[in-house]
């Protein structure tokens, strides 16, 4: 009997994306049968699957409490998500930086400010280049970048909604080197990619003109990316069963930008070896789950 996989999607992308498709494919062989469903879909019956594998939820921090909601509402059904739902809670506010750099992840240098505090904040910081961003957001959503104390700057970071904010320094090397995105299935590095933004933009996602080639690691890159993420499992929220980190090579140290475990792209796209990798790590999780309990692994 094959395992039935509910692959979370939103509106706007309701069937399977085409950088999931030969991990898709990998899943069909492997027995796991996999099925798009729009997360915040209300005919949705999650209970006719055996799991929730996230995928294509790009609204999701437009509609945070509602997101919440609905991963309190699998935890009742006893219907479980890939990743554990802890970490998708946890990864949901980027709140959590602050919590990886106690662990010793060296991070972007980030102020947490309640929208009411930057304007003062920002006074502070007059004459430098920084970014504002919401914690809870994503595709650089609500994110402005500009120098402090410029008046048309500080207009629109005072026109942003209420809510929580970052206050980051722009750091040049996004620009000038492109942010790095280490991708890891099952724990196990799989492969990475190099993000660079258009001409005269920052923003390094497809969206706004970003280009994305593949990229090999140096050695401490790779070494901090996993550590970033051993960090995280020391939080007790679960593996990750697929993860990408995200960040920027700085004056020769890797500083971590997001640690992605919701809905990240993967770029499998023309990498068959890598969805295979993926396909099998989520396989491999949901065999665990179906494995009957005995004294050895109860």
């Amino acid at each position: 009997m094959s395992i039935q996989l509910a692959l979370a999607t939103d509106a706007d992308h309701p069937g399977v994306h085409p950088d999931d498709a030969h991990a898709v494919a990998t899943l069909a062989r492997l027995g796991v049968h996999a099925t798009p469903c729009m997360w915040n879909d209300p005919a949705v019956d999650w209970t006719r699957h055996d799991a929730v594998l996230i995928r294509t939820v790009w609204d999701y921090f437009k509609h945070h409490a509602q997101f919440l909601h609905w991963l309190d509402r699998l935890d009742a059904l006893a219907v479980p998500t890939i990743n554990d739902s802890a970490l998708l809670r946890w990864n949901s506010d980027k709140h959590y930086l602050a919590q990886l750099e106690s662990l010793g992840v060296a991070t972007i240098p980030t102020r947490f400010l309640a929208h009411a505090e930057l304007r003062d904040a920002l006074a502070a910081q007059a004459g430098r280049n920084v970014v504002v961003k919401p914690s809870v957001s994503g595709g650089a959503w609500r994110t402005v970048r500009g120098t402090a104390g410029d008046v048309a700057f500080d207009r629109a970071v005072a026109e942003l909604p209420p809510g929580d904010y970052l206050l980051q320094p722009f750091v040049p090397a996004v620009v000038e080197q492109g942010e790095w995105s280490l991708l890891f299935f099952g724990g196990e590095f799989s492969h990475a990619v190099i993000k660079r933004p258009a001409r005269g933009d920052y923003r390094v996602q497809h969206e706004h003109g970003g280009l994305t080639e593949a990229a090999e690691p140096e050695a401490a890159t790779l070494a901090a990316a996993r550590h970033a993420l051993a960090a995280c499992g020391e939080l007790g929220l679960g593996e990750a069963v697929y993860a990408r980190v995200d960040g920027v090579v700085a004056d020769g140290r890797f500083l971590l930008m997001e640690l992605e475990l919701i809905e990240p792209s993967l770029f499998l796209a023309g990498r068959p070896d890598a969805a295979e990798r993926f396909a099998r790590a989520v396989a491999a999780r949901l065999q665990a789950r179906r494995a009957p309990r005995t004294p050895e692994n109860a």
